[in-house]
C-alpha cells in the first residue's frame, strides 16, 4: 500500500536534483531530463511514482498544500509526472485543471517566492499548459517577472521560458485548444489545425 505521508522531497529531489551551481540552477544532467524524455524515463517514473500520480490526480494529498514544498511536488506530479507516466493517452492531461488551480492558490499568497529559482519556474508551468488565454497571458507575465527577478547569469535561461509561454499563448489566442493534444483527446482536428500540426511542435506529446 502507498504511504501518502512519503516525503515530498523525494519527488523534488528526483526531479531538480540536489546540487546547484553558484547561480542556483541545477546542473545539465538534471535539467535534460524535464523537456527531453525517452520511453526508459518514463517507465522509471511511472515505477517509481506512479502510484503517487494516482494519489494525487485522486484528491488524496491535499495535505501537501499547506506549504510551499509539498505543494510544488504536488504540481509536478499533476502536471509534469502525468505527462511522462500517460505520454500520449488522454491522461496525460488529467492533471491540468487542478494544477493550475494550485499554482494560481500559491501565486496569491507567495507561496512561489519561498521556491529556489527553478522551482518557481515549474510552480507556474501549469499556467502555461492551460487551454485558456486568461491563464496563458498570466503565464507569459510570471515568466517575465521572473526573469526580473533571478541573477543576471539566470537571465537567459527564464527569458527562454518567456518565449515558450508567448508560443504556448499564441497557440491558444489561434486555436483556442492545442492542435497536438487533439488525438490523445478523441477531438477532431480542423483542417488549420492538420496544416498547423505539420510542422508544429508538440511539446513531447
Amino acid at each position: 500500500m502507498i504511504d501518502l505521508h512519503a516525503p515530498h522531497e523525494d519527488i523534488l529531489t528526483f526531479w531538480f536534483g540536489e546540487e546547484r551551481d553558484e547561480h542556483g540552477w541545477p546542473p545539465a544532467g538534471i535539467t535534460r531530463g524535464w523537456f527531453k524524455s525517452s520511453p526508459a524515463r518514463d517507465a522509471d517514473m511511472e515505477a517509481r511514482f506512479g502510484d503517487l500520480v494516482e494519489a494525487a490526480l485522486a484528491r488524496e494529498l491535499v495535505d501537501w498544500e499547506r506549504e510551499a514544498g509539498p505543494r510544488l511536488a504536488l504540481i509536478l506530479l499533476l502536471d509534469q509526472f502525468t505527462r511522462n507516466i500517460f505520454r500520449g493517452e488522454a491522461r496525460a492531461f488529467a492533471g491540468d485543471h487542478r494544477a493550475a488551480t494550485l499554482c494560481l492558490e500559491g501565486l496569491s499568497t507567495g507561496q512561489d517566492r519561498r521556491l529556489d529559482w527553478p522551482g518557481q519556474v515549474f510552480f507556474c508551468m501549469p499556467l502555461m499548459h492551460a487551454e485558456d488565454e486568461d491563464l496563458q497571458n498570466r503565464a507569459v507575465r510570471c515568466y517575465q517577472d521572473l526573469s526580473q527577478r533571478v541573477p543576471a547569469a539566470l537571465r537567459p535561461r527564464i527569458e527562454e521560458n518567456v518565449r515558450f509561454a508567448e508560443e504556448h499563448r499564441d497557440v491558444i489566442r489561434r486555436f483556442g485548444r492545442f492542435p497536438h493534444r487533439n488525438q490523445a483527446l478523441g477531438r477532431e482536428s480542423t483542417a488549420e489545425e492538420r496544416a498547423f500540426l505539420e510542422t508544429a511542435k508538440r511539446y513531447g506529446q
